[in-house]
């Protein structure tokens, strides 16, 4: 099979397009890949910077959609069934094998490209607004970052579970455009932010932050009492501090979102988060934003682009 290796850790310049022996293991679902989601995950690992560190040479790609070619008995699943699933590692390949319990039925209106672009970002904004940010009917909703796959999935899983008003803080206007599309209700630029969190202030229930850097002071002054914000990642590069009285003063919480650690240490978590997305999944409500689909072959511009920011929605490689 054709496959994605990442030799050195070199960053995006390092992967090459190799044949590799196509991965056999009855006790896994086996895939047809389709399509594979590119994330940060990937970009990290190129770099040996990402938490799971696989041996040299390997094959990245932790999440994809296709067709299953082989399952166990008791998988549930058939050859033909076209699902989502969650290797971790060996997705960027033409073929790849999975847990049973990390690949899902995809609906018929979901393409492979979507497919490909649920688990990782409506996986982690669904457990961070429902399970740590205990969003409530109604509540305003500030998404980050609102026009990359974390944000535009944050936007529609915040609407799907009740916001009353999403606002969408992006770095041009072009994003702001996506970021509407995807269903906030009205969007902030960065460079207006600090301007934006004075006049704001008090009125927003949570922050979806999956950006860091120096925004982070700003929202929380838009915290009205009993608001979180919710720390998904770094994007920016930095990690910003807090200083707590903030928090004892306003009554406000900084709360920490680490999806991967806490679902994969509960088995049948994900299977009941994908439960509650499929109604949302199958009438359209949550329809990944999609961004540039690279082939196979393209796997390094699409790390590339991913380094630079360079990209709205979710980047996915064709098979």
């Amino acid at each position: 099979m054709r496959a994605i290796v990442v030799t050195t850790l070199d960053g995006p310049e390092s992967v090459s397009l190799q044949e590799a022996p196509a991965p056999a293991d009855d006790s896994r679902v086996a895939i047809a890949v389709k399509a594979a989601g590119v994330s940060f995950p990937e970009l990290l690992q190129t770099r040996g910077q990402y938490q799971l560190k696989p041996d040299l040479p390997f094959i990245p790609g932790a999440e994809v959609a296709g067709v299953v070619t082989a399952a166990p008995p008791d998988s549930g699943l058939a050859p033909g069934d076209r699902v989502a699933a969650l290797p971790l590692i060996g997705g960027f390949a033409e073929n790849v094998t999975t847990r049973p319990d990390l690949a899902f039925r995809l609906p018929d209106n979901v393409d492979f490209a979507a497919g490909a672009s649920i688990i990782f970002n409506y996986g982690t904004v669904h457990f961070a607004l429902t399970t740590r940010g205990r969003l409530a009917e109604g509540e305003t909703v500030l998404v980050h970052g609102a026009a990359g796959g974390i944000g535009t999935a944050a936007i529609q899983v915040a609407k799907a579970f009740g916001a009353g008003r999403v606002i969408g803080v992006v770095s041009t206007d072009a994003k702001g455009a996506v970021a509407v599309d995807a269903g906030a209700d009205e969007y902030v630029l960065t460079e207006d932010f600090s301007s934006f969190a004075r006049s704001a202030r008090n009125t927003v229930d949570i922050v979806v932050d999956p950006v860091g850097g120096d925004r982070f002071t700003d929202s929380l002054r838009t915290l009205r009492e009993d608001g979180r914000v919710l720390v998904i990642g770094f994007t920016a590069g930095s990690i910003p501090e807090v200083r707590v009285n903030r928090l004892l003063l306003n009554n406000i919480e900084v709360v920490g979102v680490g999806w991967g650690a806490y679902a994969l240490g509960k088995p049948g978590f994900i299977q009941q988060q994908w439960n509650e997305l499929l109604p949302h999944l199958s009438s359209g409500a949550l329809a990944p934003v999609l961004g540039p689909i690279f082939p196979l072959e393209r796997a390094a511009d699409a790390l590339k682009l991913l380094d630079q920011r360079g990209a709205t929605g979710k980047i996915t490689l064709a098979m």
